[in-house]
């Protein structure tokens, strides 16, 4: 399977644990209505990372992002949360600060070490009823048993794709959604790496061919009475989810949340360039994105662990700066395809959501 379109080669893992000191643990619920999860990045020990978002879908849900802003006081946060339950999802994110602050992880408020205020955004996507329990939703519980997965697992671990975490109830352009996940190791040595959660109004997959709009050019296209086939397929599957659905979700409510991470220090305004750029491997991983009805989100991460960008004038620091964010772009738009690829087809009471290789196959 050929889909690296990063420059560059892809890191060890292929992974956003590639970029060092970074810990991703998953936690989910499945079965008696549950199709939900939650995901957790959690930055080096001992600085946290420096952060930005950029929030471009219409309808977000997040928690703690203006504290993200380049103006304000917070540079360096100690997690990201990736949750399903749209709105009532965000309470997830308590269980993590909560498990940061019994640790002494957190905005050091006053002389007691102990005196701190764990600085974690969250964003949601929307998977309500998909279980088939409308009221099967992350909490702080679940949140917390993702924050210990990432412990557990440590830095530079693998990181599970597919119908895990914040993607267990993803959903994109009908298929089933999924967790994804891609890194690039540039000339420079400065790695970029992003983890997704796909859960799309538009498609991942070109509708005239069943090709995968993110996948690189040595991808093979499916044969045309697999596509036709396929098609058959999907139209049933989504008769029936409307069939079942147990949410008034016509036209979908939806949202693909991201992290763009690396190991070059960025400044905070840095960083939020990089949240954008990233935003255009999105958009040509998944059409349309960035819908009144998607709420897609991207938090970048700079660790600093290596250099930032930099060159002898300021138009080759620039263009050291670009490699970095094309590099973000592509990752992002190969972990949506790796999500995906990875994702597995679910039958609930709630819905039945093909999964891309069970309709098209592993090409």
């Amino acid at each position: 399977m050929d889909d690296d379109i990063s420059p560059g080669r892809a890191g060890p893992l292929d992974a956003l644990t590639d970029v060092a000191g970074l810990r991703v643990g998953h936690a989910q619920r499945v079965g008696d209505g549950w199709l939900t999860g939650v995901t957790v990045v959690l930055t080096p020990d001992g600085g946290g990372a420096v952060a930005a978002v950029d929030v471009r879908g219409g309808g977000p849900g997040t928690r703690e992002t203006d504290v993200l802003d380049p103006r304000n006081l917070v540079e360096h946060i100690d997690a990201v949360v990736l949750t399903g339950g749209s709105a009532f999802g965000l309470d997830s994110a308590s269980g993590v600060v909560g498990w940061l602050e019994e640790r002494g992880r957190g905005f050091r408020i006053g002389p007691d070490p102990a005196q701190v205020v764990p600085i974690v955004p969250a964003a949601v996507l929307f998977d309500l009823g998909r279980g088939g329990d409308w009221r099967a939703r992350p909490g702080a519980a679940l949140g917390r048993a993702a924050a210990e997965d990432a412990a557990a697992r440590g830095p530079g671990a693998a990181i599970p794709e597919g119908n895990v975490g914040a993607g267990t109830g993803a959903k994109a352009g009908g298929f089933k959604g999924g967790v994804g996940t891609a890194s690039a190791v540039l000339p420079s040595g400065v790695t970029v790496a992003a983890l997704t959660a796909v859960n799309a109004g538009g498609s991942p997959v070109d509708p005239a061919s069943g090709a995968l709009f993110g996948a690189g050019p040595g991808r093979v296209p499916p044969e045309p009475e697999r596509h036709a086939e396929a098609v058959r397929r999907l139209a049933a599957a989504r008769r029936e989810t409307v069939r079942r659905a147990v949410t008034a979700e016509r036209p979908p409510l939806n949202t693909t949340l991201a992290v763009v991470a690396t190991d070059a220090a960025l400044s905070p305004a840095q960083a939020q360039k990089l949240a954008g750029t990233a935003h255009d491997g999105l958009a040509r991983a998944v059409r349309p994105a960035h819908l009144m009805t998607d709420g897609d989100t991207v938090f970048a991460l700079a660790t600093g662990g290596r250099p930032g960008p930099s060159g002898p004038t300021p138009v080759e620091s620039a263009l050291a700066f670009n490699e970095l964010l094309t590099a973000g772009a592509d990752v992002l738009a190969r972990a949506v395809v790796k999500g995906v690829l990875a994702a597995e087809s679910v039958d609930t009471p709630g819905g039945v959501f093909p999964a891309y290789r069970d309709l098209y196959g592993d090409r």
